[in-house]
């Protein structure tokens, strides 16, 4: 249930929240009229997510500076049959489900990321399987062609890990070998913490940037190779503490995409499970 809660909110706090809920109400249901219990169950996750996804939308218009998902931590090596699971919680596809209805995002991750019939789906949001379809379409139109990138994993870690040591380095002409020509940086620290306010754009000033805020984090900043939201990423560390985590986009050769959260409220649930050491499984993370 977590996994889903997350898919549909890009929150692992308020996707813990959703669950713990829904499970109070499950404790104080009826059982025996209660025939499928992970049907129930997925009915009430989802619609407790979309009152959520309703306020969620408000507060955001008041949002300082770009709005990324809340990070996870995800297992390095998943099993092949999880690879849509895997991509359904990457930072690139949440984002894109941020350009959805409720209705929409709901179906399309049912559908997508689950594998939901049109039946099934129609009896989770109490709409007709016409009308679901319909929704569905009109999602895959709204979010139109994905890039992907296909490079095995080992090559996408050791791109990642040239990044790393250049930027423990403070080497700029290493960390541009890594950058594509048309990197994009994007930065979340929600007003809390010291981030650019825009997008950064090309290798030159996303190196620049990188050396900056590695810099202005810690002079003993620890930054080390993770698994996040099922991409290669990073998480730094200082003085005891999470203060940075990125996830990357890259097809092996070179680093397109730099998505970094520093708002300290999006990095608890990180905190929480390097203490644990639970790392996640795309297909059912911590808390389902």
């Amino acid at each position: 249930m977590f996994a889903l809660a997350y898919r549909m909110l890009g929150s692992a706090t308020e996707a813990e929240d959703v669950v713990q809920d829904a499970y109070l109400r499950w404790n104080g249901a009826t059982r025996e009229a209660i025939q499928a219990p992970g049907a129930w169950l997925a009915r009430v996750v989802t619609n407790m997510c979309l009152n959520r996804l309703t306020s969620a939308r408000a507060r955001r218009e008041h949002y300082v500076g770009p709005w990324l998902p809340e990070p996870i931590l995800t297992d390095p090596d998943p099993p092949a049959e999880t690879a849509l699971l895997r991509e359904s919680v990457s930072m690139a596809f949440l984002l894109l489900l941020e350009r959805l209805t409720p209705a929409e995002r709901a179906v399309f991750v049912l559908r997508e990321a689950f594998s939901y019939g049109y039946r099934d789906i129609s009896a989770v949001l109490d709409l007709s399987e016409a009308n679901c379809r319909q929704l569905h379409g009109r999602a895959q139109r709204r979010l139109g062609e994905r890039r992907r990138f296909e490079a095995p994993a080992a090559r996408r870690r050791s791109i990642v890990e040239r990044f790393l040591t250049a930027a423990n380095d403070g080497d700029l002409a290493a960390l541009e070998r890594v950058l594509a020509a048309d990197v994009t940086a994007w930065s979340d620290g929600g007003g809390q913490v010291s981030a650019a306010l825009r997008a950064v754009l090309g290798p030159a000033k996303v190196a620049r940037y990188v050396a900056g805020v590695t810099g202005k984090a810690s002079v003993h900043a620890e930054l080390t190779f993770a698994e996040v939201n099922g991409e290669p990423g990073l998480v730094a560390r200082a003085g005891g503490r999470v203060v940075l985590v990125a996830a990357f986009e890259t097809d092996g050769e070179r680093i397109f995409v730099l998505r970094s959260v520093l708002n300290p409220d999006k990095l608890r649930y990180v905190a929480r499970q390097l203490n644990s050491q639970n790392l996640s499984h795309p297909g059912r993370l911590t808390g389902s």
